[in-house]
């Protein structure tokens, strides 16, 4: 397809600017510049006299209230609300300051379309310089999607403040060349209830490519409204140390040039260059890294070709010294993306340009360190020119057409097929390459449009981890999430095809006539792995799938709470809390249901339960791989209830899960394949993992008059895997007729097997929560005396090449919350120890 040259109405367009680029005038000092306010807007304590948060911090409705009031008192300011709410009903408001001239209607239009226009492919040179030079560029400044981590909020409110109300040249500096969006609480939900996540236990830090949540979708909605070059995520962190980028390697590769350049040299110089000034402490290039597609800094990086950037004080300071770090960065941030608007507004047209012309290439971008060292993998040398979703089971209608309106609702154009298409070089996803006909109705994504680094990183074979580090998991290729066929090709293609408009959100999914009835069991109230697996469960059946079910307790159980329900899902956790609040009446109850008829669903944390209680018989054993978070290719047997409608493959999300073995064949109802077969396909980084191959992911056994159904991982990974949902809900709501009587759970007949099964459960080193560190067998000695001027509690396990280290986290903190493991891989690597592998919560 040829992109025709674009032949703006420059005139028309410009028409709708109020006022003309101010004239050319030196730098005003951000920081040392003497504040002249005006005195018409209220100060928060003005408004707030009496903070109501534990430690000073305001609450929602009073941040709210003070939104309100500057918007009352300034004509630089307007407010309003996101068009979602939270699931508990609260508004997710915002502000946007600029100059008085540019927030009426035709004004704040006029400033959307001429961002737009930068973001066009189409757009020359010469207009783009024309646009930078006349219009505002669009920064964003977003605070609190962790609700625990409050201090950006008062940062940014005294933004909202200092910009409202100052007539000095540092702020002037800010307004004559910006208008700023404040998003001051993304989790209002979280903050009142003090938690980092969201009502159903999301990290909605980790949402942002799914945006399976209203807060998430929401603000990505005004985004796409209102796009800029720059976008700030403040957050708090452990300690009382700051940080701010540079990041920690790894970096996704799709990620521009202009974005890393922007992070690290616009604003990142200028915040260290302050710090040390001002004497406050901080570190950069450690810890947070820039890689996976779920953050609040890596997708508008890479969907908006922004600065995206995470900011993180340490919550142990004072509140009055972290809302003031947070709002000196803040500031800075600002001030610096004004001081320098018209080149980044030209290098940012530039960057959609060159993104287009890539796409045309079919070139992908390569990986690079930002820190010294040596790249472990890099992107191959490969053209990829165009994806094309291929999969035609009538059964999967639901999740093409979910995953189509996903990339569109990033601005990602979508075409079918008008004709049947000759494709030399199709590589279907984990297959060899062949020449393929595609018939008329393909789906059909190219590479050569404006948003070509957003379709690699949605649409990818693999993510070509460069560094082994993880923050967070290393695969979420989105034909694979939702399990559909498709590939790319990188041949130059005559094709005939059109654009498919925006596709309807299809709610929720009809319910069956008569629905089993569901008891929810989780493990914990207090562990994160259980809260969020529980969470992401209840989303699931509320909201997705639309399905009842009652939660019951340990005391539930014991007192035979469950001879009224047909099934019992037990999603991951620490089993040792279960078993401990079970005691004997609870265990023997819960095995007397099973054994009676009733169908035992569990996962990770609950499969081991499940094995503590002779419940099941598959085996479960400690990995030995590093296998941070990927996919991997599995087979589902055609002979089980689980099969209907997902095909003879499917795709489960590992994340340093257990290695379960069936005590019999037959009971494997999804199983890895052979690692030496031509079925083995992993998307995302794996070290060592060929010791799945032949393992099971799912084990259905009939037990006594019942059944069990037991995953060795999540199948409802943060509610994205949605392929693998699939298999869960056939599970749940398919025919149990195939199921005949067997042996008694705590029979003599399944003895043996019970107790093998049990002894196994028994030696696995615990919760999921474990911080895992691997290293070569010659670093092993350095890596213990590390740990060991950390304190840390560790268990060992050694395989061929490798030594890994399984470090206690027992609260089951994140890495920014926990004491040393944002602190460990800086020690390691100065200690000289080659790792192999660090992955935190």
């Amino acid at each position: 397809m040829q992109l025709k040259a674009l032949v703006p109405a420059v005139a028309a367009l410009l028409v709708l600017v109020t006022a003309a680029p101010a004239a050319a005038q030196s730098i005003c000092d951000p920081t040392q510049t003497p504040p002249d306010f005006r005195g018409d807007t209220p100060q928060l304590a003005d408004v707030v006299p009496h903070p109501g948060g534990e430690a000073g911090e305001v609450t929602t409705d009073q941040a709210y209230a003070y939104m309100e009031a500057v918007d009352r008192a300034s004509d630089r300011v307007i407010t309003g609300a996101l068009d979602q709410r939270t699931w508990q009903g609260r508004e997710l408001r915002w502000a946007i300051v600029g100059r008085e001239d540019r927030l009426d209607p035709a004004s704040l239009r006029a400033i959307q379309r001429a961002a737009q226009r930068l973001r066009d492919p189409r757009t020359s040179p010469g207009l783009a310089r024309n646009l930078a030079r006349r219009f505002p560029e669009i920064l964003w400044v977003a605070s609190n999607v962790h609700g625990g981590e409050e201090s950006g909020t008062e940062g940014s409110l005294r933004v909202l403040y200092e910009l409202a109300d100052r007539d000095d040249c540092a702020a002037q500096q800010i307004l004559a060349n910006a208008i700023v969006v404040l998003l001051p609480i993304q989790n209002p939900d979280g903050r009142e209830a003090d938690t980092r996540r969201n009502f159903y236990g999301f990290d909605m830090n980790r949402d942002w490519f799914a945006r399976t949540q209203p807060e998430t979708d929401g603000k990505l909605e005004m985004l796409r409204e209102f796009p800029g070059p720059l976008f700030i995520d403040a957050h708090e962190m452990g300690g009382t140390s700051f940080f701010f980028p540079p990041n920690s390697d790894p970096v996704y590769h799709e990620i521009t040039d202009e974005s890393v350049d922007w992070i690290n040299n616009f604003y990142g110089a200028p915040m260290a260059a302050e710090f040390d000034r001002q004497g406050i402490d901080y570190f950069n290039r450690d810890v947070y890294d820039l890689f996976y597609m779920g953050y609040g800094d890596t997708v508008p990086a890479t969907g908006f070709i922004s600065a995206g950037m995470t900011y993180e004080k340490g919550g142990e300071s004072p509140i009055a010294d972290r809302a003031y770090e947070q709002y000196l960065t803040q500031w800075v941030s600002l001030s610096e993306a004004a001081i320098r608007k018209e080149q980044t507004l030209r290098e940012w047209s530039a960057a959609w340009r060159e993104a287009y012309d890539q796409g045309d290439l079919g070139l992908l971008e390569p990986n690079e360190l930002i820190n010294p060292g040596d790249l472990v993998n890099q992107v191959p040398e490969m053209r990829v020119r165009q994806y094309f979703i291929t999969e035609q089971a009538p059964s999967k209608q639901a999740e093409v057409e979910a995953m189509i309106r996903r990339l569109q609702r990033m601005d990602v154009d979508v075409y079918r097929l008008r004709k049947g298409l000759h494709v030399p070089d199709f590589t279907p996803y984990g297959r060899p390459t062949r020449d393929v006909w595609m018939p008329p109705g393909t789906w059909y994504v190219p590479m050569a449009q404006m948003q070509k680094h957003w379709v690699q990183a949605m649409l990818n074979e693999d993510t070509y981890t460069p560094f082994p580090y993880f923050y967070d998991v290393t695969a979420w290729s989105q034909p694979l999430l939702f399990n559909v066929h498709g590939g790319y090709s990188g041949e130059r293609l005559k094709v005939k095809a059109s654009r498919v408009g925006e596709l309807e959100d299809p709610g929720a999914t009809a319910p069956p006539a008569a629905p089993p009835r569901v008891a929810l069991f989780q493990l914990s109230e207090t562990s994160s792995s259980a809260v969020e697996s529980a969470g992401w469960l209840r989303y699931l059946l509320e909201r997705v799938w639309d399905l009842p079910y009652t939660n019951v307790t340990a005391a539930d159980i014991a007192g035979g709470a469950l001879d009224g329900y047909d099934a019992v899902l037990i999603p991951n956790g620490p089993p040792e809390t279960a078993l401990s609040q079970l005691g004997v009446p609870g265990q023997q109850a819960l095995q007397d249901w099973v054994n009676g008829g009733g169908h035992l669903l569990a996962w990770r944390g609950g499969t081991e339960l499940a094995a503590q209680l002779g419940l099941t018989t598959a085996v479960l054993a400690d990995p030995t791989s590093d296998v941070p978070g990927s996919l991997f290719r599995v087979r589902v047997d055609r002979d089980s209830p689980l099969h209907r409608g997902i095909g003879d493959e499917a795709y489960a999300f590992y994340e340093y899960d257990s290695v379960m073995r069936a005590s019999s064949p037959e009971q494997v109802a999804v199983e890895f394949p052979p690692a030496d077969s031509g079925d083995w396909f992993v998307s995302g980084f794996a070290e060592g993992a060929e010791e799945l191959g032949g393992t099971a992911a799912v084990v259905d056994e009939p037990v006594g008059a019942g059944r069990a159904t037991v995953f060795s991982v999540e199948p409802n990974y943060r509610a994205f895997t949605t392929g693998f949902q699939e298999i869960l809900r056939n599970a749940l709501l398919g025919d149990q007729a195939g199921f005949v009587h067997a042996a008694r759970a705590g029979s003599a007949a399944r003895a043996g097997l019970e107790a093998r099964a049990r002894r196994a459960a028994g030696r696995l080193s615990g919760s999921t929560a474990t911080i895992r560190l691997s290293v070569r067998p010659a670093s092993a000695g350095s890596a213990r005396a590390v740990l060991g001027r950390f304190g840390a509690r560790y268990r060992v396990e050694r395989s061929p090449g490798r030594v890994a280290f399984s470090i206690a986290n027992p609260g089951g903190l994140t890495a920014d919350q926990h004491p040393f493991a944002r602190r460990l891989p800086g020690a390691l690597e100065r200690a000289g120890i080659a790792t192999i592998a660090f992955r935190a919560p």
